[in-house]
């Protein structure tokens, strides 16, 4: 397996190549610092796998994936990355990468992810799975806790609309508005209508359709 590495730490190159080794059926055939870089080493080198940093500077390492993807849907492609919080594992299930590795694995943790990977099956670490699993129970049982018009009023906050503005789309009074988002934020827990807003978001709640 020839694997493509996109990642702006050098030490990262170096430490993967340690644990790699020389007889593990995998090399390292090549190392983007950046999407374009990548990109242009992807053509050139055709790899069978790339492991991409979630966080690149000013660039989006699920977005090089799509755009690496684009180019060749064959290879594989991995997310290896220090980050495991649950929006960034969401987008990344959401996106169907092949595999999602945290740099803080055991050497034999991450050999073992990387070929199950290339045997054409899937791997999470468990870590990354069980924020995503502890997010969804609690959220799931939150949101429940919403009425129909409430969930309404959360999707209008999302979309940065003022209690004027939802009262006048809902066709009820800006009391009424007030009185629905004292209940959620009471209900999810949170403190503010920015943080009800931002919530929605996380939870495809919002915005909704026709924001301004």
């Amino acid at each position: 397996m020839r694997l493509l590495l996109v990642d702006d730490h050098p030490l990262v190159a170096q430490g993967l190549q340690a644990v790699i080794g020389h007889d593990t059926g995998l090399e390292i055939a090549g190392y983007a610092t950046n999407g374009t870089d990548a990109l242009r080493l992807f053509g050139e080198l055709t790899p069978d796998m790339v492991l991409v940093d979630l966080r690149l500077p000013g660039e989006s390492g699920l977005d090089i994936i799509k755009s690496l993807r684009a180019t060749n849907a064959r290879a594989k492609y991995v997310v290896l990355t220090s980050s495991s919080s649950v929006h960034e594992v969401r987008e990344a299930l959401e996106l169907g990468v092949d595999g999602y590795v945290l740099k803080e694995a055991l050497p034999d943790e991450l050999l073992g992810a990387l070929t199950r990977i290339g045997q054409g099956r899937r791997y999470f670490d468990p870590k990354a799975m069980e924020v995503m699993v502890r997010a969804e129970t609690s959220d799931g049982a939150l949101l429940r806790d919403l009425t129909d018009r409430e969930i309404e009023v959360l999707q209008e906050l999302a979309s940065g609309r003022s209690n004027k503005q939802i009262a006048e789309r809902l066709f009820i009074t800006e009391n009424t508005v007030k009185k629905h988002i004292s209940s959620i934020l009471v209900k999810l827990q949170l403190s503010d209508r920015t943080q009800a807003a931002l919530y929605a978001v996380q939870n495809g709640l919002g915005p909704v359709a026709g924001a301004q």
